[in-house]
């Protein structure tokens, strides 16, 4: 019963973490990228030519939008952005 509990907490609390860090990305982040990609902000993350073949790659691409774009992201929120990004495109 009890493994059974953490389980759904810990699913939940990823879940959780999943929601902030699409909210954070969406925000933040989707003007620039389908300004780029001509439309579909997602499909940056789908080039074959991507650079980002590691999740320590995806943590200072990141950091470096980050620091492009000026968003002020506490380090919880900039790691909420990595984990969702490396889930949803990356698979890492």
């Amino acid at each position: 019963m009890r493994q059974g509990l953490l389980a759904l907490c810990l699913f939940l609390y990823a879940a959780f973490v999943m929601a902030d860090g699409k909210a954070l990305h969406d925000k933040a982040c989707m003007q620039c990228h389908a300004t780029l990609m001509g439309g579909n902000g997602n499909a940056i993350y789908k080039r074959p030519d991507s650079r980002i073949t590691s999740f320590k790659r995806l943590q200072g691409q990141v950091a470096s939008c980050a620091l492009a774009a000026d968003v002020m992201w506490h380090p919880e929120e900039q790691r909420q952005v990595v984990d969702y990004l490396a889930k949803q495109f990356y698979s890492f």
